[in-house]
């Protein structure tokens, strides 16, 4: 299987088209996640840390409310592609390149940390997610958000789907017609994602496959894992509620003081 970087570098220039209208994805994703901190942190603007940024879909969005945002990426085309769109409409974002689980951000800089849209199952170990969920603590002011969006794993897990519906784009950004094929693991647990891809190139229809594996994680598990790595008042919050297309986990930095440095990006 691909790794994640490689999996995100290689449909970085074609990743919106996997929504009906990545420009109104933005624009919606940002709004909700914007309710969410401000439920949790209050009015005004806040620092924010993305992650997970891909080509910006929840940070693209969130600097365009106000919000002062970094982005990182473990994928460095992907992280490029969010930082030309911040600038084509003329937002400052700073992007680059970097492994969740070591991010290169001084501590006790930011108010809320996002890592959204099924982005910490690319972690397929407890050292690993812990690691990352730890790193995200370190760089949160004490008592700062951490906002963790993944898919409906509790629900996937008693169904272990094998497939997706076909989803056609057909908006300003091109059209395109996607689909994704699952194959779990023996543990129950993991699953190698293929996402399959048919795009019009040069008059004729062409397919591109990107390979990645999950891990499948329930939400008890998760947020457990959130509290080894210091955070408190785990809370999972509905899309009915949120507004946000997935499940939503919020916890809180607890007070006490990181001991990892790092070197600073932003």
């Amino acid at each position: 299987m691909t790794s994640p970087r490689g999996f995100y570098d290689g449909i970085a220039e074609r990743y919106h088209l996997l929504y009906a209208d990545w420009e109104a994805s933005v624009a919606r994703q940002a709004a909700a996640l914007d309710g969410v901190l401000r439920r949790a942190l209050g009015p005004g603007p806040k620092d924010v840390l993305d992650c997970a940024c891909g080509i910006g879909t929840q940070a693209v969005g969130l600097a365009a409310l106000g919000h002062r945002v970094v982005a990182t990426d473990v994928s460095p085309a992907a992280a490029v592609r969010a930082s030309r769109e911040a600038r084509n409409r003329d937002l400052g974002l700073p992007c680059a390149a970097a492994d969740m689980r070591a991010l290169p951000v001084r501590s006790g800089r930011f108010d809320a940390v996002v890592c959204a849209d099924n982005s910490l199952p690319h972690l397929l170990t407890a050292e690993d997610v812990r690691a990352a969920l730890a790193s995200m603590r370190r760089v949160l002011v004490p008592g700062g958000l951490l906002v963790v969006t993944t898919r409906p794993y509790d629900e996937l897990l008693r169904d272990r789907p094998t497939a997706t519906p076909v989803h056609a784009s057909a908006g300003p950004g091109g059209r395109a017609v996607s689909f994704q094929l699952w194959d779990w693991h023996d543990d129950g647990e993991h699953y190698d994602l293929e996402l399959f891809q048919l795009a019009p190139a040069d008059g004729r229809w062409s397919t591109s496959v990107h390979r990645t594996t999950y891990w499948a994680l329930g939400r008890d598990r998760l947020a457990g894992f959130a509290a080894d790595a210091g955070f408190t008042d785990a809370v999972w919050h509905e899309p009915a509620d949120t507004g946000f297309f997935q499940p939503l986990l919020t916890a809180r930095a607890g007070w006490r003081s990181p001991t990892v440095t790092a070197a600073v990006v932003g």
